[in-house]
């Protein structure tokens, strides 16, 4: 399938490595693509400092083990379990310092591709000014940091505000575990974050410096939470790869180990993201780790086929791209190219005219009375042939204007006028909005919209071409609406964070396929526009400038990186195109949605409150956003008089 991998790339967790020679080529043999292996033996506990017992021997083995080439390409370091930098002990804390260190070091002299390191507990300040410390530029391993989906519930504590379940499907002291804490308030805030690994996660990556060199590597557990959100938050985070210890396995009927399903319901999810995979743990008597390998490999081939947005979107997923100015800049022929792939947009658009056509012409008139059809912005005249189509299939007798500005699709218009249209086409090379005729459109069409409605300037442009509407014509489309959500988008910021100019980046709306992303609550609806405006006449002219105060209210508590964007538009009656994920277009991928970011991530606690403001504004040369976040912090105004992104006029 398009976009990702034939196989799943998996690999063999070893708790101990006596020859590592023999553990590749087993690992390899049972086709495994790599093997997590510990740095030092996971005995030898290390102490430092003059009175330090000595030990003789060195304090793991020979890089000479191994080619170099096979330490880069199939071996993944692993931090000693027992290293535990924020113990409260100060002298197991200092040896645990230096440990961590020198194995991370040997992990760097072997230039290893990842390195796992354990979080433990929300209590990770210590880890992080640590970590802080080894990624930087200069670093080229991923840290993976190993995280299990639900957090192991000491005994005799009291844990009720969490949200985990058993396996089997109890629900006793241990649902309390990670992955909850939805609508705890605040006097449950301690024991919601101490027992929710994703609040572990959240707090080491807050303390750390911004970095791409961090990501997660999430275990699972035999209890699950019971809140499907508590996994989707993880979708949001840059999980690089995912740890399945053969104990929660089952042996189905036919002998062959399985996963519940539960179970494959949560791998299912995380497998649209493509990490890699780990096998951890022992297999029983009479078993062999090739029998679970294979069992993840066909949950791997058995996902459903990709739908047709995705398969277009193969390669940008997650790809920031500024948005088209398609009225300051002329498009080039392959961004023109590539949107009419679409067959849903111009499929709706059809019949939004057709219908157009058979209410405006009596029956009785169709084979005598022409109709004017204005295509507005007709690019290489997509449209054109839509309404064209359209007026063949009603019966209706047309004529045809389209108008562009583009003077290098004006000659692929008037070539397809000449060669495909029979001539029967008026070719208009002008911006729409300056356009004199006293022909009036009875229908007028357009395609003008951007990612979030109006961010290619459809509103001044239709509010220009009104000029040349009939009294009574319609326009198609007749409304536009655009709608924001909060988004958790830890990949996407970090990007930003460390892009060149993160101050400007940070300030600037992109149009982007979301992928590795979590959405923390339903979108609202923002701003909305009209054709014809009925403000166009009045006196001082139309006013496009639009202030929202829009307010959310979140379950699971996230971290929010800014806001996903998206639109909806009626064409003619209750013919729609939409990107809205609640009215998608089903299969339209003409546009992705648009990511407005925030200088600074916000924690936004379960059961809290989100509130944002959003301005459109303008001052008669460009049209720009400005945004704000009210609650639950103040953040500082975005984009400030289109200091960082504006749309000209």
């Amino acid at each position: 399938m398009p976009g990702r991998r034939e196989t799943l790339s998996c690999g063999r967790s070893y708790h101990a490595v006596p020859d590592m020679q023999d553990a590749l080529g087993e690992s390899h043999d049972a086709g495994f693509d790599f093997l997590s292996v510990p740095l030092c033996h996971p005995r030898y506990r290390r102490t430092f400092g003059s009175g330090a017992p000595t030990r003789a021997g060195l304090f793991t083995r020979s890089d000479m083990v191994l080619k170099g080439s096979d330490w880069s390409r199939f071996v993944v370091g692993r931090v000693s379990d027992w290293v535990d930098l924020n113990s409260a002990i100060t002298s197991e804390r200092k040896h645990s310092e230096k440990a961590f260190k020198q194995e991370l070091g040997w992990a760097s002299h072997l230039n290893l591709p990842a390195v796992q390191i354990p979080l433990t507990s929300y209590n990770c300040a210590n880890m992080a000014t640590t970590l802080n410390g080894f990624v930087g530029p200069q670093c080229n391993a991923l840290y993976w940091i190993t995280v299990p989906l639900v957090a192991p519930v000491p005994p005799g504590t009291d844990a009720s505000s969490g949200g985990a379940s058993s396996n089997g499907g109890s629900a006793d002291a241990s649902a309390a575990a990670a992955g909850g804490g939805g609508g705890a308030d605040a006097s449950a805030a301690g024991p919601a974050r101490e027992y929710d690994t994703w609040e572990w996660w959240n707090r080491l990556r807050t303390l750390t410096r911004p970095t791409t060199k961090l990501a997660v590597a999430l275990e699972l557990t035999a209890d699950l939470p019971t809140q499907p959100e508590a996994v989707a938050r993880w979708l949001g985070e840059p999980v690089r790869a995912v740890i399945v210890p053969t104990s929660i396995f089952l042996i189905n009927s036919k002998g062959y180990p399985v996963l519940s399903k539960p179970h494959q319901a949560v791998v299912k999810r995380i497998l649209k993201y493509d990490p890699q995979f780990m096998l951890k743990g022992n297999v029983p008597s009479g078993k062999n780790i090739a029998q679970y390998y294979n069992y993840l490999q066909h949950l791997h081939k058995t996902q459903p086929e990709l739908g047709p947005v995705e398969k277009f979107a193969v390669g940008y997923e997650d790809y920031l791209q500024s948005p088209l100015q398609p009225l300051m800049d002329n498009l080039e022929s392959q961004t023109y190219e590539t949107f009419e792939k679409d067959p849903i947009k111009y499929q709706q658009y059809q019949l939004a005219v057709k219908l157009a056509l058979l209410d405006r012409v009596p029956e009785a008139e169709r084979s005598s009375k022409i109709t004017t059809v204005m295509v507005v912005g007709a690019g290489r005249g997509p449209l054109v042939q839509c309404a064209l189509e359209a007026a063949k299939e009603a019966g209706c007798k047309v004529k045809m204007f389209a108008v562009e500005k583009n003077p290098n699709a004006v000659v692929t218009l008037e070539a397809r006028n000449a060669n495909q249209w029979g001539g029967v086409v008026t070719v208009v090379s002008t911006d729409m909005r300056a356009w004199k005729t006293e022909v009036r459109a009875d229908i007028m069409v357009s395609e003008l919209l951007g990612s979030f409605a109006d961010n290619e300037l459809s509103p001044e442009c239709l509010d220009g071409a009104q000029a040349f509407l009939a009294e009574d014509g319609i326009s198609i489309p007749y409304d536009s609406s655009s709608f924001m959500a909060p988004l958790a988008a830890h990949k996407l910021h970090t990007e930003l964070m460390t892009s060149h100019d993160k101050v400007k980046q940070l300030q600037t709306p992109f149009v982007v396929m979301l992928h590795n992303v979590y959405r923390l609550t339903d979108v609202k609806k923002v701003f909305e526009f009209v054709h014809p405006n009925p403000e166009n006449d009045l006196p001082e002219g139309p006013d496009n400038s639009r202030y929202e105060v829009l307010e959310w209210e979140v379950e699971q508590a996230g971290t929010m990186h800014g806001f996903a964007g998206y639109f909806e538009s009626r064409l003619y009656k209750d013919v729609m195109i939409s990107i809205n994920p609640a009215t998608h277009s089903p299969g339209m991928f003409s546009w992705f949605p648009i990511y407005f970011p925030i200088q600074s991530p916000i924690y936004v606690p379960a059961g809290g409150k989100v509130e944002a403001h959003i301005w459109r504004k303008s001052d008669g040369k460009k049209v720009w956003y400005e945004w704000c976040v009210t609650s639950p912090v103040t953040s500082p105004m975005h984009n400030v008089n289109g200091s960082s992104y504006y749309i000209g006029l």
